[in-house]
């Protein structure tokens, strides 16, 4: 059976967790900065409120076309995206507004459009409106559902193992939503549903990672039972490590196919989607399982 690492392995994942602590509290850092910078998350039509409009034309423009296009309408600020679908010029027009302008801004693009391009010239394929006390209301609820899962993820670990573990794993599950937000900070991303919806499945596949992880640790504590935990942490991560990068690898390939080719609305998804699975296959090793070894060092078991 083919095996990426060999049986036997023996790296000294613990004696380096200071190293990867460093990593991780730099690549948070600058994210949290980035986040102060821009005045938080540049967040989409879903909780910010306004107007998106999907358009294809019948072939590719330049940006600054259709900006034109829209300037004479007095929508200068618009925010537009462009990808190509069939050969052909797909955007997405955003415009964050208030509610009392939300009716006639659809119409509005349309007419301004039309003007520049005459009604064959494009194809109006989505028109999502969203006013701006829903979007406060969605954002609120994202939140309380990242919170409450959490929550959840620790009485769940707390009742399977133990509370240091839960620790631990919860520890793993906010670093890795924080790097995640921090880069699509970075990258100028949007944080819409779709996005949130990635946090959420970041959150589930960052756990099931650690508690496979956790699940040989628990394994192998009775058989080392004279050995500090640290030993038998090692130990554990070696065993599962190629099971971890396997299901990092063969996840990973799929999201980066659905990054170059599934199309600009999905591309945000896909994005954070990369980045939480990097990231979360790497907190299950140097973060989830060596904050328990940091909580062991505090706050010692007389017995185990």
């Amino acid at each position: 059976m083919f095996e990426i690492i060999k049986p036997g392995t023996k790296i000294d994942f613990m004696g380096r967790r200071r190293i990867g602590f460093l990593f991780s509290g730099v690549v948070m850092l600058i994210g949290i900065i980035s986040l102060i910078l821009h005045g938080g998350p540049n967040y989409g039509i879903d909780f910010a409120g306004g107007t998106l409009v999907q358009v294809r034309f019948s072939q590719p423009l330049e940006l600054d076309v259709i900006r034109d296009a829209l300037k004479e309408a007095g929508l200068e600020s618009s925010s537009i995206q462009g990808f190509e679908a069939e050969g052909k010029g797909e955007y997405l027009i955003r415009m964050q507004t208030s509610s009392a302008d939300l009716g006639g801004l659809s119409v509005t693009i349309n007419d301004a459009l039309t003007k520049r391009f005459g009604d064959k010239g494009f194809e109006v394929r989505r028109i999502e409106m969203v006013g701006p006390k829903v979007g406060k209301d969605l954002r609120t609820k994202g939140i309380m559902a990242t919170i409450l899962a959490m929550i959840g993820m620790l009485i769940y670990i707390s009742w399977r193992f133990e509370f240091r573990f839960a620790v631990g794993g919860v520890v793993a599950i906010c670093h890795d939503v924080i790097v995640t937000i921090g880069i699509l900070s970075l990258a100028n991303k949007e944080f819409s549903i779709p996005v949130l919806a990635a946090l959420l499945t970041i959150v589930g596949y960052s756990i099931n990672d650690t508690i496979v992880v956790y699940d040989r640790i628990r394994e192998n504590m009775p058989r080392m039972q004279r050995e500090r935990l640290e030993k038998v942490i090692n130990v554990s991560v070696n065993e599962t490590l190629s099971r971890t990068l396997l299901t990092g690898v063969s996840t990973l390939m799929v999201l980066i196919v659905l990054f170059f080719l599934g199309g600009g609305v999905i591309h945000d998804f896909t994005f954070a989607l990369i980045v939480g699975i990097v990231f979360g296959t790497y907190s299950s090793v140097f973060i989830a399982s060596a904050s328990v070894v940091v909580w062991e060092n505090k706050f010692p078991k007389k017995k185990r």
